[in-house]
């Protein structure tokens, strides 16, 4: 039975029908369906390509597993627990950073800044040659400190990485008493020259952050050799499985520290982006809700038109159950057909933006890309093609359960 139902529902489909405007309305009805769809898969494919590009910016500078304190602000790397890291085979390298804010000054300029120490393995957690825009990296050439500031901070500041003055840091004393007298005796002070400068192309890195030597920061904030505010790990195999290794680093160091990933040191980027891809997909889903309304009255007018069908198949024996389900899936295949193209449709133009940069952002340096980055997620393509069905198939229902056999 279930055969003969769909059918008759495909028959019609193609069929011509007493009124032209019928024909008219059905196509209307698939259109707007195909429209909406092929919308919804180039907008999350665009929004799945800026979260991929953004994703790499942040893999260039953060590392790929970051121990963090789960109370307070620093960590004793002289402890039994971090030892034991060191003995692992999967871990490649394990880096030390201190990070605190601090004011800088170069001549009549000055700003407070993040002020990140790094130890010499550092760039084995980090690809800070590839985002180096100007000079070289350095935080100790031998003889003098050096520093490597953010692009957009070296422009607050005035300084670009051929200049030769000394850059002046300071930041409060964490023992001690406030001479009231002579507050400026209250302050640690440092200085270092600067070697180059790097883009991360987002503003927590450009803006705000200088790397210098570790032992620079801790002589700054007042630390022993010691004491950091992080652990930067960098695994042998990055292809392997993540997650299974920061579960079993975190077991290993107990409950006193957290072991973050890529994802969750820039949570609050990731958070917005998934939050942005939900309320995107909320206002496309109620666009479509619109155009499915030219479903229901696309099948309602063949109802109408269709009402002697209705009584020759009751009279051989249909009854009511039958036919509703003959006009559901009537109206489920016009949002099909909708469906179907609008995929084709949408995953064809992201194809095609991916390879040849149809829409174009600009050119200059202060662009990443040229063009729009597209990336076609097969997850994206069934939820918007289950999302389709069903509103498509809630659409139907509702005319074809008032059909009445007299």
């Amino acid at each position: 039975m279930a055969n003969l139902e769909s059918h008759i529902a495909w028959r019609y489909l193609f069929s011509k029908k007493g009124h032209n405007a019928i024909n008219i309305v059905s196509g209307i009805s698939a259109a707007a369906v195909a429209v909406v769809t092929a919308a919804m898969i180039c907008v999350l494919s665009v929004m799945n390509g800026f979260g991929t590009l953004v994703e790499h910016m942040f893999s260039e500078f953060d590392p790929t597993l970051l121990v963090v304190p789960a109370e307070g602000n620093t960590l004793r790397t002289d402890t039994a627990p971090i030892a034991s890291l060191y003995a692992r085979e999967d871990i490649e390298a394990i880096s030390m950073q201190l990070k605190q804010t601090a004011l800088i000054r170069y001549k009549d300029h000055q700003t407070p800044a993040r002020v990140m120490g790094v130890d010499s393995l550092f760039t084995q957690t980090a690809h800070i040659d590839s985002i180096i825009t100007d000079g070289f990296y350095s935080v100790w050439d031998g003889a003098f400190d050096r520093v490597v500031m953010g692009r957009g901070l070296a422009a607050q500041i005035g300084m670009n990485a051929h200049f030769t003055g000394a850059l002046h840091l300071y930041a409060p004393q964490r023992t001690g008493r406030v001479n009231m007298m002579r507050p400026d005796l209250s302050l640690r002070h440092e200085h270092a020259f600067i070697a180059g400068t790097f883009a991360v192309n987002q503003v927590e890195y450009d803006d705000q952050l200088l790397l210098v030597s570790l032992p620079l920061a801790q002589r700054l904030f007042d630390y022993d050799e010691y004491t950091a505010t992080a652990l930067r790990i960098e695994v042998s195999n990055p292809k392997s499985d993540i997650r299974k290794q920061k579960a079993e680093i975190s077991k290993t160091l107990g409950p006193g520290y957290k072991v973050l990933d890529r994802y969750e040191q820039q949570a609050s980027f990731f958070n917005i982006l998934r939050i942005e891809k939900l309320l995107t997909i909320l206002l496309l889903v109620f666009i479509l809700l619109i155009a499915s309304f030219n479903i229901i009255g696309s099948l309602s007018m063949l109802i109408i038109d269709k009402r002697e069908d209705i009584q020759i198949l009751s009279h051989l024996g249909a009854d009511e159950a039958t036919i509703r389900r003959v006009f559901l899936i009537e109206g489920w295949l016009i949002s099909s057909l909708g469906a179907l193209i609008g995929l084709i449709i949408g995953i064809l133009l992201c194809l095609g933006q991916q390879h040849f940069g149809w829409l174009k952002l600009g050119s200059g340096a202060e662009y990443v890309i040229s063009a729009y980055p597209v990336q076609v997620q097969t997850p994206d393509i069934v939820l918007v093609a289950v999302i389709v069905l069903a509103l498509g198939f809630i659409a139907a229902l509702y005319p074809s359960r008032k059909i009445h056999i007299s």
